[in-house]
């Protein structure tokens, strides 16, 4: 009875799990709702359908060197952070910053399990002011970007905490309930100061590389 019964178990927590993950994709129809905590293993995980999308190959793009500092904007639990932290080395430094103190305590015991020591992190909204300005060498965000309420400051604020020449990274899939479209993000980084530098797949999942211009 007892063995019978744990297939049953599974099925109604997947069926609540993906319940849940159906709620939050209707309610942020209508408003930026990031992505709850309980609910990070939507977006822990390498999407194994868009190459583009997958962790490896958000930080291949941005190409970060030994000794560079990341910013990880809008981490959630962890997916990008880890590999960029391992790319910049001891010698770098990755910020890690989201909303959600649960997403960051996720993202920060991944990276101390995996012996990083070189990532900061930090709880705040993309927009309030808190990055530091001409600090960063490449900067991340990650399905994140319709999550924000302010767009324009969000985008403003990282476009100044780059380094002249740096490299901002937007990646976007159309499974995630706040997708930008590619010319949405093409303006609003275009409105911050940002220049397109490359784009990596298709309308429905991309990398879009920004350069913050050499003078600005």
């Amino acid at each position: 009875m007892e063995s019978a019964s744990l297939p049953l178990f599974a099925a109604a927590a997947l069926a609540t799990l993906l319940a849940g993950a159906l709620l939050w994709r209707l309610a942020s129809r209508r408003h930026a709702l990031p992505c709850p905590v309980w609910l990070r293993w939507l977006v822990e995980l390498d999407n194994p359908f868009t190459r583009t999308n997958r962790a490896a190959f958000i930080v291949d793009c941005l190409a970060p060197e030994p000794g560079m500092a990341v910013l990880d904007a809008g981490c959630g639990p962890g997916r990008v952070t880890v590999p960029l932290a391992r790319r910049v080395g001891p010698s770098g430094s990755v910020t890690a910053v989201d909303l959600q103190a649960g997403m960051l305590a996720r993202a920060e015991a991944k990276a101390r399990a995996a012996g990083l020591g070189n990532v900061a992190f930090v709880q705040a909204g993309l927009g309030e002011g808190r990055l530091e300005r001409n600090r960063f060498h490449r900067a991340a965000l990650v399905t994140v970007l319709g999550e924000i309420p302010q767009r324009e400051r969000a985008l403003a604020e990282i476009f100044a905490a780059l380094r002249p020449g740096g490299l901002l990274a937007v990646a976007e899939v159309v499974f995630d309930p706040h997708f930008q479209r590619r010319g949405t993000v093409d303006r609003l980084a275009a409105e911050a100061g940002f220049v397109l530098a490359a784009r990596h797949g298709n309308a429905i999942a991309y990398v879009a590389l920004y350069r913050k211009p050499d003078g600005a």
